[in-house]
């Protein structure tokens, strides 16, 4: 199928984000209003967090997930697909495109939607103007592979490139470092989120040795309201030793795509997977011998993810406390926007 803004069918992809806006302004007044929004610091509650290279689907009659959001991403773009009838929900970040993950978050959300009336809505946000450009490459995949998958999709939102960015003395830095969705609502904003959920030094592992041959997964079962992580592996970092010994300057130079704007979260995180590597380098024995998923559940009460016990017998009964020992990092804030500073659209 293709593309479709206000109605209207595109012909061809768009081959620059500055055609795509000249003749459609509609999207350039809705990046305006999201950018004009106040970020939202979202805690563990009702949330659900999404990190590169993954994807969740959910909807409004979720008992234990209201907000699905991602954060972190400079190069990275954010892609939220949401059904107009029933409300389902998709959110995917990605470093690079991976067109089957894609088809098959969407195969989800029309499954969720499931003889309602409505239209897959798309919105585009992240990819800030990086001088290398990085970015551009990763929205002009993005497009291509969205108007060429099966599913039409209405593009409301298409917060990338410049839109996306703020000059700070002549440099560009991304003007959203993260977004979430109001499942029960479908409002999006920006937002940073102080939780990321359980195994994320082993999520980051995954995505830190695999190379471009990782391609998405799929994080929740929205039938059982649960977590899931894996089963996956990845390919053991035979130098990994040599990288934990590097200082901060020289893992941020060589490991980050845009060294000047990472996050505050990008160093511990990535340290974490580099120790995580170094402990389980062969994670489909050591994690996943069984060759099934790590399963979470919602606590009612903190609203942290808890680990279930192994066995598919005891799942229904409340999770023994031994299994609940992870432990998430506090999230330094982000570096103020200075008011004076230009945004350009």
């Amino acid at each position: 199928m293709v593309l479709t803004i206000d109605g209207k069918a595109l012909e061809d992809y768009p081959h620059s984000v500055g055609s795509l806006l000249q003749h459609n302004p509609s999207l350039k007044e809705n990046s305006a209003r999201l950018v004009a929004d106040k970020t939202q610091v979202v805690g563990p509650g009702s949330m659900l967090y999404v990190s590169t290279r993954e994807y969740a689907t959910t909807y409004p009659h979720d008992n234990k997930v209201s907000i699905l959001g991602t954060d972190d991403f400079t190069t990275n773009i954010a892609v939220l697909v949401r059904h107009s009838g029933s409300g389902a929900v998709g959110l995917t970040q990605l470093d690079r495109v991976n067109e089957e993950g894609l088809v098959a978050m969407l195969q989800r959300i029309s499954s969720l939607s499931y003889g309602y009336e409505g239209r897959m809505e798309l919105h585009l946000v992240g990819a800030f103007s990086d001088t290398k450009g990085i970015s551009a490459a990763i929205i002009h995949s993005c497009l291509s592979t969205l108007h060429r998958v099966r599913t039409t999709l209405e593009l409301v939102t298409c917060c990338v490139g410049e839109l996306c960015t703020v000059r700070r003395n002549g440099a560009p830095w991304p003007l959203i470092y993260g977004l979430g969705v109001n499942v029960k609502t479908g409002d999006i904003f920006p937002a940073q989120f102080t939780d990321k959920g359980p195994d994320m030094d082993l999520r980051a592992a995954r995505t830190l040795t695999g190379g471009e041959g990782v391609g998405l997964i799929d994080l929740y079962d929205v039938n059982r309201e649960e977590l899931k992580i894996g089963p996956f592996s990845y390919e053991p970092m035979r130098a990994v030793d040599i990288w934990l010994q590097q200082g901060d300057e020289f893992l941020l130079q060589s490991l980050s795509s845009c060294p000047e704007v990472s996050p505050p979260s990008f160093l511990p995180q990535l340290r974490s997977a580099l120790k995580r590597i170094k402990q389980d380098p062969y994670p489909s024995v050591s994690v996943f011998g069984s060759n099934q998923p790590r399963l979470y559940r919602k606590d009612d009460l903190t609203g942290h993810w808890v680990r279930l016990n192994k066995e598919p017998d005891s799942w229904a009964s409340p999770p023994s406390l031994q299994h609940h020992n992870f432990k998430q990092e506090p999230v330094p804030p982000w570096p103020a926007i200075p008011v004076q500073s230009q945004i350009y659209y």
